[in-house]
């Protein structure tokens, strides 16, 4: 069976190798659908900010954002309340598509460790909703909300505020996670725009990880 596979652009994987180029160039295009919610998260050991996002024939709408908090010096603890927190999340909103951080090179590498488990604690708490999931590299995130991928971290939340009118306050660890999702909502709409008319679907696209 075909699968999308963990990638940052939805990298596509068939159970069988192609014989030739020819092939590969004829190769359909996975077809993006018009409508879709988008969870995204910036994952962290201690704090792991959250967003989700509507996606619906090219207009974002913001639907829910905020942060999960792991307290308690046992790792393992922490580990399972990351888990907990946003299996939560997954069944209350039931996304479509995740987006998520790409693991990042870290000076301190016991950091770098513990950044990464987290990580992954976060993405196969998402599994149980068979939804695609995206990575995006922290420059490419910055880049497609604020227009420069050294952006500051106020930065990147005056715009998220200002792209989708939210009122009130916004944590840097949300802001970082609508951030996210706003960088793949970007990504899906231009692909939306390239692919032929012919491919491009309305429903819930079935999803990966199957």
């Amino acid at each position: 069976m075909a699968r999308r596979g963990v990638g940052g652009r939805g990298g596509y994987r068939s159970g069988r190798r192609l014989s030739s180029l020819d092939e590969l160039q004829r190769a359909p295009p996975i077809a993006v659908a018009a409508r879709a919610r988008i969870l995204g998260l910036d994952p962290g050991s201690l704090i792991t900010g959250y967003a989700v996002l509507e996606c619906n024939a090219g207009h974002i709408s913001y639907v829910a954002s905020g942060s999960i908090r792991a307290a308690g010096s046992d790792f393992p603890a922490r580990l399972q309340q990351i888990f907990s927190g946003v299996a939560q999340l997954v069944a209350e909103h039931q996304p479509d598509e995740v987006a998520i951080e790409r693991v990042f090179m870290h000076r301190n590498a016991d950091s770098a460790l513990k950044l990464g488990q987290a990580r992954g604690a976060a993405l196969c708490a998402t599994f149980a909703a068979l939804a695609s999931v995206f990575e995006y590299a922290p420059r490419e995130v910055k880049q497609a909300v604020v227009g420069t991928g050294a952006a500051e971290k106020t930065q990147v939340q005056l715009m998220v505020r200002r792209l989708l009118n939210i009122e009130g306050e916004l944590g840097a660890h949300a802001a970082d996670a609508i951030a996210i999702a706003l960088c793949h909502a970007h990504s899906r709409r231009l692909r939306s725009l390239l692919q032929p008319t012919a491919t491009r679907v309305s429903k819930r696209p079935s999803g990966a990880l199957r």
